[in-house]
């Protein structure tokens, strides 16, 4: 059944780590690569723990939550089909920064820390990828941090809910659906703000027509306000 799988999966040359590559080393790839299961709000890697291979989303959806010392939650990011995730403590401190919860049923691909290093041996595209990843991510995170200790918390939101749209969003007639299980909580949790200020503001663009928030999906109906709110709100 695994082989199955990985032989139908023919996005492995779209994954960060593997673009460029032709198509024998994705065929290594491949051949190095397992699949997993997992059920809605499984942790796959747990903050803390050692990371002992490298991980990437087929199917579904994740949460990257991070936990502070206080107790309090931040959800670091979404991840979606055909990213990576969990790979970069293999070249650091080897321990896993956040969560990575499933936001719903999803199904993992993962290679042995010693498979990915020998692909990396045998195919240096690889290496080279992992240094513009790395570079991408400490990007992201300086964004947020700048956002987080600069930014009012509507602006915050603002930019969360545009984050999403960028990453997730389908637009049809106009109006763009956020295509992830969505809780408020998530919502706050993503802006680094409290679910009780998030439902206020979700709530006050709900009746000027923002958005609307049906079940656990958020549809924008005005893109152009909320970049207006993320780029306009002043300390």
């Amino acid at each position: 059944m695994n082989a199955q799988l990985a032989h139908s999966f023919d996005r492995i040359g779209q994954l960060e780590l593997f673009r460029s590559l032709p198509d024998g080393a994705i065929e290594s790839v491949r051949a190095a690569m397992h699949i997993e299961h997992a059920p809605k709000d499984a942790v796959i890697c747990g903050q803390g723990q050692r990371v002992d291979r490298a991980c990437a989303l087929a199917a579904g959806s994740l949460r990257i939550v991070q936990t502070g010392s206080d107790g309090g939650q931040t959800i670091v990011r979404f991840i979606r089909p055909g990213e990576m995730f969990g790979t970069l403590p293999l070249f650091t401190d080897h321990r896993c920064p956040a969560d990575a919860i499933a936001a719903e049923a999803s199904t993992v691909l993962t290679w042995s820390e010693r498979s990915l290093l020998e692909l990396m041996t045998r195919h240096p595209p690889i290496a080279h990828n992992v240094i513009q990843v790395l570079g991408t991510r400490m990007a992201q995170l300086q964004e947020r941090l700048r956002e987080l200790t600069t930014q009012r918390v509507e602006q915050r939101i603002a930019h969360a809910v545009l984050r999403l749209a960028r990453q997730y969003g389908n637009e049809v007639r106009g109006r763009i659906t956020i295509d992830v299980p969505l809780r408020r909580k998530d919502l706050a949790d993503f802006a680094g703000t409290t679910l009780h200020t998030a439902s206020r503001v979700v709530s006050v663009w709900e009746k000027t027509g923002l958005l609307v928030s049906s079940g656990r999906r958020l549809v924008i109906h005005d893109l152009a306000a909320i970049n207006k709110l993320a780029e306009s709100c002043t300390d």
